[in-house]
């Protein structure tokens, strides 16, 4: 890993972890989400790659959910433009659990849509969105064990994947636009 992504990455998770002791210190408990838990929610990938694990308002106007994700192979042509996605209100922090591939964030804005208010991405998932084509950026090999903080608004997708990734997506949620009390309906 690259001494520039280390230091971001010790240095977010730093600021993270002050931020949310003190607006944690409103809420009255901790709580815990089981592998088993996280791995009913992989179970439950149909029609779309993510799935929301638990969002939790943990105090001070703000809500942190877990995610997982798996998405298989794919390769793309980096000259016709990454397919990726941004964030209005959600901060992302990654943990590759397995696989490997070249996650590109930043670069020039090509294309870009509205993800739809009403669409499960939305109301569920990560808020408000936009969907991109990007063309540039910064790209990195991420794989198990791997983190990356993705600030809000930042673009982000994946240019190639070997074979699968799967991975945690700790959600930061400022501004509460994810439903508190949110838990996926395979946990029992």
């Amino acid at each position: 890993m690259n001494r520039k992504l280390l230091t971001v990455i010790v240095y977010g998770t730093m600021l993270l972890s002050h931020s949310l002791a003190s607006l944690a210190q409103g809420s009255d408990a901790a709580t815990h989400v089981s592998e088993s838990e996280i791995m009913s929610a992989l179970q439950g990938i149909t029609n779309l790659p993510d799935q929301q694990v638990r969002t939790v308002d943990v105090g001070g106007g703000m809500n942190i959910a877990i995610g997982v994700l798996h998405r298989g192979a794919t390769s793309t042509d980096e000259g016709e433009g990454i397919s990726s996605i941004a964030h209005h209100n959600i901060i992302e922090v990654y943990y590759v659990l397995s696989g490997s591939g070249i996650l590109v964030t930043g670069g020039e804005v090509k294309r870009e849509r509205e993800v739809p208010a009403a669409s499960e991405i939305v109301r569920e998932l990560v808020g408000p969105s936009v969907v991109r084509t990007i063309v540039g950026g910064e790209s990195v090999v991420i794989s198990e064990g791997d983190a990356v903080i993705i600030p809000a608004g930042i673009s982000h997708g994946f240019s190639k994947i070997l074979d699968s990734i799967t991975y945690l997506s700790i959600r930061v949620d400022p501004d509460q636009v994810l439903p508190a009390g949110y838990t996926h309906p395979l946990i029992k």
